[in-house]
């Protein structure tokens, strides 16, 4: 089915369109774009694995310029880079509708990362943003950090396997002392070690609005582990902590299991 039928079909029937895997490329996505710009009734579109590229996000960019219906976009896998994100971005400035943004497994780098967080400082919208394996490192996290401590509408971020590293770790927990809006926040494989751990420790004491942690595998030795496990104890809005395949020790896991009983059923 050609993407010029999807691109009438979705004028003015057509809520949620998923196009995952159909090679869409650039020129099929300018087709959908084209049509975006008018429609009045798609919600839900989704574009994962289609090699549209920093071409064909530039043309959705265009069109979620104009588009005021649109409030999940999918572009997971697409091979889309820093450029690309800075065309997304700068619609994000503007768009006043798209709540959920999927650029996981992209490569944006550290500086596709700037250019999103620099649109989260004026975006007024946006609750849910997925940016996981896009290798934006310890630079792209202090960036988005930056942009947390002044964002009062994202509740939920994804940064899986990102490499962000305890120096990114530090940049977002120092956020996390300030920010109010966050509710979930996923850091798992990024090779975060016990200094990162307390870091986020330290931002957990004050931090009251939290309630999701993923920290799994990473390098969180039965010392940081424990730091986390007592900061829980401290601030129980922290009820869902993530610490899979860190390499703690029985008593730790113990611990935390202790902790999550005493929560559930003595709160």
């Amino acid at each position: 089915m050609s993407i010029s039928y999807h691109s009438y079909t979705i004028r003015n029937t057509l809520t949620a369109l998923y196009l995952d895997a159909n090679r869409t490329a650039a020129e099929g996505v300018q087709h959908l774009a084209d049509v975006l710009r008018k429609n009045t009734t798609l919600i839900i579109l989704t574009l994962r694995y289609d090699g549209i590229d920093d071409k064909g996000a530039q043309h959705l960019a265009d069109a979620l310029r104009t588009n005021t219906t649109l409030t999940i976009l999918d572009l997971g896998s697409n091979g889309i880079g820093a450029e690309g994100a800075e065309h997304i971005a700068d619609a994000l400035r503007t768009n006043a509708t798209l709540t959920a943004l999927d650029l996981g497994n992209n490569e944006i780098d550290d500086k596709g990362a700037q250019h999103i967080a620099d649109a989260l400082r004026t975006n007024a919208t946006l609750t849910t943003l997925n940016l996981y394996r896009n290798k934006i490192g310890a630079e792209g996290a202090q960036h988005l950090a930056d942009a947390l401590r002044t964002n009062t509408t994202l509740t939920r971020l994804t940064l899986r396997y990102d490499g962000i590293g305890d120096k990114g770790a530090q940049h977002l927990a120092d956020a996390l002392r300030t920010n109010t809006t966050l509710t979930a926040l996923n850091l798992n494989g990024n090779r975060i070690g016990d200094k990162g751990a307390e870091h986020i420790v330290d931002a957990l004491r004050t931090n009251t609005t939290l309630t999701s942690l993923e920290l799994g595998n990473n390098e969180i030795s039965a010392e940081g582990a424990q730091l986390i496990a007592d900061a829980l104890r401290r601030n129980v809005r922290q009820y869902g902590v993530d610490l899979a395949l860190n390499g703690m020790g029985k008593q730790v896991i113990v611990d935390l299991m202790a902790f999550l009983v005493e929560t559930m059923f003595f709160a």
